[in-house]
């Protein structure tokens, strides 16, 4: 597959040398249904070495919460994984896929129109009328399919479906089973199957999960990063990534850029300053490390297409602006207000940025 013809490749195509790396050198027992050990796939997760390869790490945090997950799925218990927006709950998701079985593509979109057959099946209605029930017309769900070949399904935002599409899920990962009435059939699930779900609690219209569901699920908590340094590392990692698969021709943002942005958003996400003498007014916006990355990587292409490649404290202004006024009654003031009683006060190395984004907001 000709990786510069695509906005986005999958993970196990984008890191295939990474994965088959670790398969050629791998020491330890491999689960049935895995392509690789419960600790090769921490290292193709968190990083590390692989024979004379260094595997750069997919997801930077709290390794004990990955090594939970990965030893959930080699049981027959399914995995949630629950956090705010933008803590890395799906990128997590489709790495685990993409190690464990070598495909990340199984996946359920949570939706409120999402239905009971985007779990189960569905039927090619020309066929059906044509030729009544039959295999042939079936139309399996990526997690009937999952079921099928002993592999892994993501269900991404689960708690956006309808509670009774939801709790379609608990008899299917209660018995491993799928029954089709039509056919006189049941497809049970092959070693190796298993369900990946993310859920959030903090974006509207979110439905709760029932007690009966979330005990077919071990639970993972995905904290937002801790620290300023996690989090700059976790943006500078993935904005050098998306600038080359974009193919942006700007420089990448220096280490100061990204500094100045993750402090903003900290700030104002947490509603205190980082060195803890000042609250700060919250704003209705998430401004989790994923908007950051998208952030900094809008002001490359601004700075590309409009400059000389050079992203100027105007680009990142504009993109901060977007970012954090959501909502214009609540957030402009909230904005305003942490530009002259914070922004301002911060010292020269955030005289430019101040001004800039001052200009914005005349």
């Amino acid at each position: 597959m000709n990786q510069q013809e695509y906005q986005r490749l999958p993970a196990e195509i984008l890191f295939q040398l990474e994965i088959e790396t670790l398969i050629k050198n791998e020491k330890y027992p491999i689960p049935e249904g895995w392509k690789m050990s419960p600790r090769s796939v921490l290292t193709y997760i968190c990083g590390g070495k692989s024979g004379n390869m260094d595997i750069t790490p997919k997801y930077i945090g709290n390794e004990r919460l990955v090594e939970i997950a990965i030893a959930t799925l080699v049981t027959d218990r399914a995995l949630l994984l629950i956090g705010e927006p933008g803590t890395a709950k799906s990128w997590l998701s489709e790495h685990l896929c993409a190690a464990i079985n070598g495909d990340s593509t199984k996946v359920i979109q949570g939706t409120a129109g999402t239905s009971e057959e985007a779990i189960r099946y569905s039927w090619n209605y020309a066929m059906l009328i044509a030729k009544g029930p039959s295999e042939e017309a079936l139309v399996k769900s990526p997690l009937l399919n999952a079921m099928e070949t002993g592999s892994i399904a993501r269900f991404e935002e689960i708690s956006r479906c309808a509670s009774e599409v939801q709790d379609a899920l608990i008899s299917i990962l209660s018995e491993k089973r799928v029954s089709i009435p039509e056919l006189n059939m049941e497809i049970p699930a092959k070693r190796g199957f298993s369900l990946i779900a993310t859920a959030n609690t903090r974006d509207k219209g979110v439905n709760d999960m029932s007690a009966a569901l979330k005990r077919r699920f071990n639970i993972v908590v995905l904290p937002a990063p801790k620290d300023l340094k996690t989090e700059m590392e976790i943006v500078e990692q993935r904005v050098g990534q998306l600038s080359a698969s974009l193919g942006l021709q700007a420089k990448v943002p220096s280490v100061d850029v990204i500094e100045r942005v993750v402090t903003i958003f900290r700030e104002l996400r947490n509603g205190i300053t980082i060195d803890g003498k000042q609250k700060v007014k919250t704003t209705t916006g998430v401004l989790s490390s994923a908007e950051a990355i998208s952030l900094l990587a809008n002001s490359m292409a601004l700075a590309a297409s409009f400059g000389d490649g050079k992203i100027r404290v105007q680009d990142v202004a504009a993109g901060l602006q977007g970012a954090i006024v959501k909502d214009e009654s609540k957030d402009a003031l909230a904005w305003k207000e942490y530009l002259e009683n914070i922004l301002k006060k911060k010292g020269m190395s955030y005289y430019d940025l101040y001004h800039a984004c001052m200009e914005l907001n005349q």
